[in-house]
This record gives structure tokens, C-alpha cells and sequence, in this order.
């Protein structure tokens, strides 16, 4: 399984990811949620880091919220997987786009007492998982999301207290 794996950045900061790390999180992360992905011979997403003032301005655009936020998800498949079973392209399927505020995550980073590196690992990980279909409407599954992302953090080495 192949993931292509696009890493924009509008900010720079010194404590920066770099693309082949973000591609082997990807790698990893892609493997693990492979019983859950729809059939396709390769993947594509786009990750993009930015600051809050680009965040709230997409916040505002597509959630109608005038507020910067930690980190959106654009899924590609907003609903049931197609069937790519019968004629399966050798283009990758596109799953969607992340944007992650750095600003807010350095400010989260502090406040929950770890690395910068650390929250950018784990809401790259939540909006994965928004893009292959997982929600939090309620405080169950909100639970079942951050067992998940946990769980992804632990495959790269990483951890949340």
C-alpha cells in the first residue's frame, strides 16, 4: 500500500516536521487502519500546517464558526465507500485535506504540558480519522476517536499523558 502524501506549510516554525517524517507517520498510520480503508492500491491526502488566522478563515467559510481552531478535516468520501473492487484505477484514491493551525497547537502543546511535535502528530491523527469516516457527535464516540489517535500516537513513538 502506497500513500502519497502532499505537506504544505504557510508557517515556518524551528521545531518543524519534516516531510519524510509526516510521510513515515502517514506510512505507518495507513497500514494500521488498513482493515478500515476502502480497497484502493494508493492513497493520497493533503496536510497543510498553518496559522490561526488562515484556520479561522476556513473555519468561517465551511463550519460558520468566526474562530480559529486546531486543526479541519475535508473528506473526499463523505459517504459510503465506493466499490473499487471491479476496475480499480492505478490512480491513488484521494482522501481528503488536513489543516492544522500551528499557532493553536503550539499554545495546546503548553497547556498540555508536551512537545510541539507531539500535538501535531496527534491532530494530524484525528483529521485522519475524520477523513476515513470516524465522528464525535457524542461523548462515547468522542472517547472511541481519542483511544484511536492514542493508539496511532504509540505506533510512531509518541504519546499523550
Amino acid at each position: 500500500m502506497e500513500v502519497e502524501l502532499s505537506v504544505q506549510e504557510a508557517v515556518r516554525r524551528d521545531s518543524a516536521i519534516s516531510s519524510d517524517t509526516w510521510q513515515e507517520w502517514f506510512d505507518l498510520w495507513m497500514q494500521d487502519l488498513q482493515p478500515a480503508l476502502p480497497p484502493a492500491n494508493a492513497y493520497e491526502l493533503s496536510l497543510r500546517l498553518t496559522d490561526d488566522e488562515e484556520i479561522k478563515t476556513l473555519n468561517h467559510q465551511y463550519r460558520h464558526q468566526d474562530k480559529p481552531t486546531d486543526v479541519l478535516a475535508f473528506a473526499a468520501l463523505e459517504v459510503d465507500f465506493p466499490n473499487f473492487e471491479v476496475g480499480r484505477s492505478l490512480m491513488p484514491l484521494y482522501l481528503g485535506d488536513i489543516v492544522i493551525s500551528v499557532d493553536t497547537a503550539t499554545r495546546q502543546a503548553a497547556q498540555q504540558g508536551h512537545t510541539l511535535q507531539t500535538e501535531l502528530a496527534w491532530l494530524a491523527a484525528h483529521g485522519l480519522l475524520h477523513l476515513l469516516g470516524w465522528d464525535h457527535p457524542d461523548d462515547d464516540s468522542l472517547m472511541q476517536m481519542l483511544e484511536r489517535q492514542a493508539v496511532l500516537l504509540q505506533l510512531i513513538g509518541l504519546a499523550i499523558d
